[in-house]
């Protein structure tokens, strides 16, 4: 039986340009968008990269389910998590959080300039970016002198506007209901 994969890496069917996109605002659902593009992008047999910038731990749906994909999906999907496990605020944020997402960034640099992946995502580089974890300066050049067919993709509260000024796509997501407000804690499956 011929790998359908490879087929597709003989005649590459997805776009010849690369762009950056963001997911950000203060509703829920960013992260859940930028998994399913890897899944989707997985399906037509792209390599894939998510850095997961402050999450760290386990206990993720979205991982159990990566964990168990074909093999012939699963082989252009890595994974990295950037972060400790537990939620890093503002006033809560220390040294073994920034050692965690400066690693991870180091990566997605890397991976970056080797032009290793089709498409990158990078989870909650906005808020990395926000709490002071990671470089703007840095990370706007990096963005810029990506190679042209690679997509990525950066999520998390509170984008930078230089950030959505080179981005070529820009979704914000804003609450206008949710059941958190009345007392619902998050659910596994939904939420994580």
């Amino acid at each position: 039986m011929t790998d359908k994969c490879e087929n597709n890496l003989i005649n590459p069917q997805w776009a010849k340009h690369g762009y950056i996109q963001v997911y950000t605002g203060n509703g829920k659902g960013k992260t859940t968008a930028s998994l399913g593009l890897a899944m989707r992008a997985l399906g037509r047999c792209w390599k894939v990269l998510i850095i997961m910038f402050t999450k760290g731990g386990d206990d993720y749906g979205e991982l159990n389910s990566f964990r168990n994909l074909s093999q012939e999906i699963a082989k252009n999907l890595t994974i990295v998590q950037a972060g400790l496990d537990r939620i890093v605020y503002s006033d809560n944020k220390n040294e073994s959080d920034e050692k965690e997402i400066k690693k991870g960034w180091e990566l997605a640099k890397k991976a970056i300039k080797n032009d290793e992946y089709n498409l990158i995502i990078l989870d909650e580089a906005n808020i990395a970016i926000d709490l002071g974890f990671i470089d703007i300066d840095e990370v706007i050049d990096v963005l810029k002198n990506k190679p042209e067919e690679m997509e990525i993709v950066l999520t998390g509260r509170n984008a930078n506007e230089r950030i959505i000024e080179i981005a070529h796509l820009v979704s914000e997501i804003n609450p206008v209901k949710h059941y958190w407000d009345t007392g619902i804690a998050a659910r596994k499956g939904i939420e994580y």
